[in-house]
């Protein structure tokens, strides 16, 4: 007779499947990509990049960044991911000054994929003389919304409890 204290190996077994079944779910590749509809309407978006705070390089090397992980972050509602890419600014909107000021602009990531970045100008220097056609690097917060989401926390945090994020423009960071 087995005794009480012994463990249920099947039930083990079960469980470490679960796990394995949850962790390729959320990992596994996918190809689905978010698509801007004929109202061409931002879709915004954000990865994980859990640095203590990425620093712009000059370097050439994977300008693409975190785009895929927007992407995913768009498709499957995720807010609150810390991400880095760049893009060209397809439109500048103006200023929004409820609250804290905040410049607005969209930002082409993929031909199929805009974000809206909403830099807060209370915090940090705007960027001045900003076109559509520049080319924007970027670090910041992606949050989700059904238009898609939006980019912000791109600039220091005086209070140091957020990751700071950053805008680079022209070879310029603005922080």
């Amino acid at each position: 007779m087995p005794r009480k204290n012994n463990i249920n190996v099947k039930n083990i077994s079960a469980g470490i499947i679960c796990v394995l079944i949850v962790v390729y779910i959320i990992n596994r590749p996918t190809t689905d990509s978010p698509a801007v509809d004929a109202n061409n309407s931002i879709a915004q978006h954000t990865s994980e990049n859990q640095s203590a705070g990425a620093k712009p390089t000059n370097q050439a090397n994977d300008k693409a960044g975190d785009i895929e992980v927007i992407e995913q972050a768009f498709k499957h509602k995720q807010s609150d991911l810390q991400v880095q890419a760049q893009g060209v600014v397809e439109k500048t909107l103006t200023d929004d000054n409820k609250g804290s000021r905040h410049q607005r602009f969209i930002l082409r990531l993929t031909p199929s994929l805009t974000v809206l970045i909403a830099h807060n100008i209370d915090l940090a220097p705007k960027i001045e003389n900003l076109r559509a056609g520049d080319k924007v690097e970027f670090y910041g917060e992606y949050e989700w919304n059904p238009k898609g989401g939006v980019i912000h926390w791109t600039h220091h945090d005086p209070n140091n409890k957020h990751v700071d994020g950053w805008l680079k423009h022209h070879g310029r960071i603005y922080q």
